[in-house]
């Protein structure tokens, strides 16, 4: 059964896509995209976990059919996330791409963390600063708000100095999957998240940036080794 609901979360309502198979035998996942994406984004995957487990996938706030309010930072979009797990029964595994693995690491290191079993980031580093590049805004509808990207966009050319100390604060077993050369994130990054999160392990598959969409059966393969161990 799949099902789509808006939920409301700290302030504003959040649109979230459920499947969920006739017998679910392991911890619910949430699919957390990246920026720009939305919970179809992340079809193959859920489609392939939904088999015997259920499964959420979220827009993002100024993503999709979540609200759109203007404001944007990680550390709201963390918030978000944060009162969406409350709201559901119990611990979940939580896997996030590029934007959504850093929104994920940020509510792990919350006061009061959701209650997370295993973290999954997909091409997700350290944030470093980087040249300060003003996107161009493509032409026509969005199925985001462009408010959203330049206001990401300028804080993650620019992280915060609080990205070591969060990171050490992740707790739940992360496997981090780097995308490889073809990918605009380089690996070193990845691996100095990985030195840095409580029990991290690394593995490459040479896809991009993109790994979920270009190679989903190793992907695919990758997750459900790490997440039914």
């Amino acid at each position: 059964m799949v099902e789509t609901a808006r939920h409301r979360v700290n302030g504003i309502l959040l649109s979230v896509t459920s499947r969920m198979p006739e017998r679910s035998v392991h911890t619910p996942v949430v699919l957390v995209p990246g920026t720009g994406a939305t919970a179809a984004d992340w079809d193959i995957v859920a489609e392939d976990l939904s088999l015997d487990r259920t499964v959420h996938a979220l827009d993002l706030r100024g993503h999709g059919q979540s609200e759109w309010p203007g404001t944007y930072s990680i550390e709201l979009m963390a918030q978000d996330l944060v009162g969406l797990i409350a709201k559901m029964a119990g611990e979940v595994d939580i896997i996030g791409h590029s934007l959504g693995g850093l929104v994920a690491c940020r509510a792990l290191a919350a006061d009061d963390p959701p209650a997370v079993r295993r973290l999954v980031l997909e091409d997700v580093g350290l944030p470093r600063p980087r040249v300060l590049a003003r996107p161009a805004r493509p032409e026509g509808k969005l199925d985001f708000d462009w408010a959203m990207v330049e206001q990401i966009r300028s804080e993650i050319d620019r992280p915060a100095a609080h990205w070591p100390d969060t990171l050490s604060r992740v707790a739940p077993r992360t496997l981090a999957i780097s995308g490889g050369p073809g990918s605009f994130l380089p690996g070193e990054q990845v691996t100095d998240l990985v030195a840095l999160v409580q029990r991290g392990s690394h593995l490459t598959i040479e896809a991009g940036h993109e790994i979920h969409a270009a190679q989903p059966a190793e992907f695919m393969r990758a997750v459900r080794a790490f997440l039914d161990t």
